[in-house]
């Protein structure tokens, strides 16, 4: 890798990991309520958003909606910085010797948002995997008790639970949010004549992949969830859970909680591509070369 490409990746990751820690921190208790909704934690009472997130408040306190934050920044910095590093070179080998960015197929920002953010959550699941178990308790686990308790119960392969989902799922997500950022954007400068370092822009742009981004990843994000949650506590696979949650829940339930996934979706990945964006810009001002500029 030339040294121009190691400068590349080293700002795109240091630009994501602290953009997705802020946005992390700031939408965790959208996806506590979100995991509570898909696990049917209070049972058939309060299964509304506001309903779980009032008896949150109520039974646990206000700090139990920022559950298993460390494992969550420890995960979305490491995921998301890793996926950023991947998404542009692997988007540029897929495009070819030779063609603009303007002229990319939608396919193939999808293709290469997918693989990036696959390959980058399967080395990150077992932060995952954490996160959720934290998420779903009552009680405020600490992390080293979790970690342990997964790991007497299911051995090292206790923290790649609900993988395949998972990698499915950032695929899916990670596809549809930088393939569809990367379209949209293009697209807003292209026709719109919007600047493509503008906030308009970028909060736009985000807005529209996070919706695109949920609608496709909820059903995977169930499964996911249910898997994470009970790592370690029941023998259920990908495809148990595939067959009884529609049997026995009917088909909508791969959407429990779609509405916080939503908005938290758009919410988070406003707060990221905004960060982002304008924390490369700073980075790339701070590591120029001044003598370049006279």
């Amino acid at each position: 890798m030339s040294t121009s490409r190691k400068g590349q990746a080293r700002e795109r990751f240091f630009a994501s990991a602290l953009a997705a820690g802020i946005a992390e921190s700031l939408t965790l208790p959208i996806d506590v309520v979100k995991v509570r909704l898909q696990t049917g934690f209070f049972g058939h009472v309060g299964q509304t958003q506001l309903g779980v997130f009032s008896k949150i408040i109520r039974t646990e306190g206000a700090a139990a909606l920022w559950k298993g934050i460390f494992p969550a920044l420890v995960r979305q910095c490491s995921y998301t910085g890793l996926s950023l590093v991947l998404y542009e070179p692997i988007r540029d080998a897929i495009a070819g010797k030779g063609v603009k960015q303007s002229e990319l197929p939608f396919w193939k920002r999808v293709l290469a948002g997918g693989a990036a953010g696959g390959t980058s959550i399967f080395v990150f699941n077992w932060a995952d995997v954490l996160k959720a178990r934290m998420q779903n308790s009552k009680m405020q686990l600490p992390m080293l008790k979790t970690a342990l308790e997964i790991y007497k119960a299911r051995g090292i392969l206790g923290f790649w639970a609900g993988s395949s989902p998972n990698v499915a799922r950032c695929f899916v997500g990670n596809a549809a949010e930088l393939g569809a950022y990367d379209q949209f954007k293009m697209l807003l400068v292209h026709f719109g004549q919007f600047s493509s370092n503008a906030t308009i822009t970028h909060l736009a742009a985000s807005t529209g992949a996070g919706f695109v981004s949920a609608f496709c990843s909820a059903p995977v994000d169930v499964l996911k969830t249910r898997l994470q949650t009970s790592a370690g506590l029941t023998n259920d696979t990908l495809f148990s859970l595939a067959v009884k949650i529609p049997m026995t829940e009917g088909f909508f339930s791969f959407y429990k909680g779609f509405w916080p996934l939503f908005q938290r979706k758009v919410i988070w990945t406003v707060f990221f591509f905004t960060f982002y964006e304008k924390t490369r810009l700073l980075y790339q001002s701070f590591t120029s070369d001044p003598s370049s500029k006279a």
